[in-house]
């Protein structure tokens, strides 16, 4: 059964260019109400006349999305503007390349507090309300090809999708029983700005161990202008709404790389014919702990209030 999207209300971090406007347009004309949330003011204000202008409602917020106060504050005045939102799409996101043992502490602070500390904040924010509203709906994190393998060249990159990888893997997990479906999109090259990203990154992490110079940006715009366009990939985001499909990988170029990262992972694994009593052994013991633990949880958290 396909997903219903006329009328819910979506809010989209990284919104005003890129892979999140590609899905503020595809959305709004599904019949979505479209809140975009971007760290750039004049941007978001350009992306929401560019939305109306299609008929589309829009609603847009300037959002630091490390700022948690920030946060709560702008899902009041989406809410309020637009209604309870129901969908949500964790987009933005923030890079730096370069080898890995030359990396700061700043260059990590800033790279997982937005990637991956965005997602844990919109998540945190909007979710409880979610399920308080008793809409259902659908959340869709990105993280990229990247949260499946990494190189010291995008390590501190590879490492925050990694973690929004595994967040949102365990979020479908956990409102599965909210009618609230989870999806992972891991794409390859986008046509997007995520090249200048380095403009809005905060003077109090500015010590890097990095030079970005106007040289390497030339070349990351030269890649990026040849990736898929936003709105295409945000078509494939829509088929995945609608199939409750959680993986969105729509890059038939990666299937070599993922295959042979994953086939590594097979390969170090023992026969599964071999230690029958050592597998019958840790299995009754994570049977009964996860029954202990189902048990425990729901005594203590059935029917409490966050």
């Amino acid at each position: 059964m396909a997903f219903d999207f006329e009328g819910r209300t979506a809010f989209i971090t990284g919104g005003a260019s890129g892979a999140g406007f590609g899905q503020a347009k595809v959305f709004g004309r599904l019949g979505c109400k479209i809140a975009i949330a971007d760290v750039r003011g004049s941007a978001v204000q350009t992306a929401v006349a560019a939305l109306r202008d299609e008929g589309i409602e829009a609603h847009g917020v300037q959002l630091d999305i490390t700022n948690r106060e920030a946060f709560a504050e702008a899902a009041d005045e989406v809410e309020n503007a637009l209604g309870p939102v129901s969908m949500l799409f964790g987009t933005a996101g923030v890079s730096i390349f370069g080898p890995l043992e030359k990396a700061t502490y700043d260059d990590y602070d800033w790279v997982m507090g937005v990637n991956f500390g965005g997602v844990v904040n919109l998540m945190q924010t909007f979710v409880p309300r979610m399920i308080d509203h008793g809409l259902g709906g659908h959340v869709v994190n990105t993280a990229s090809v990247g949260c499946f393998v990494a190189s010291s060249v995008a390590g501190i990159y590879s490492a925050s999708k990694f973690a929004v990888h595994g967040i949102t893997l365990a979020m479908r997990d956990a409102l599965k029983e909210h009618d609230i479906g989870v999806s992972l999109l891991a794409p390859a090259n986008i046509k997007t700005n995520i090249a200048e990203s380095v403009q809005t990154r905060p003077a109090k992490y500015g010590h890097s161990g990095y030079q970005v110079d106007e040289a390497e940006l030339k070349a990351l715009r030269e890649i990026y202008s040849h990736g898929m366009e936003p709105e295409e990939l945000a078509e494939h985001v829509k088929e995945a709404i609608d199939e409750n499909r959680f993986y969105i990988i729509p890059y038939p170029e990666a299937r070599a790389m993922l295959e042979s990262a994953f086939d590594k992972v097979i390969d170090a694994l023992p026969p599964a014919d071999s230690d029958l009593e050592g597998q019958n052994k840790r299995n009754q013991a994570m049977k009964r702990y996860s029954d202990a633990r189902r048990n425990m949880d729901e005594a203590r958290y059935k029917g409490a209030s966050r």
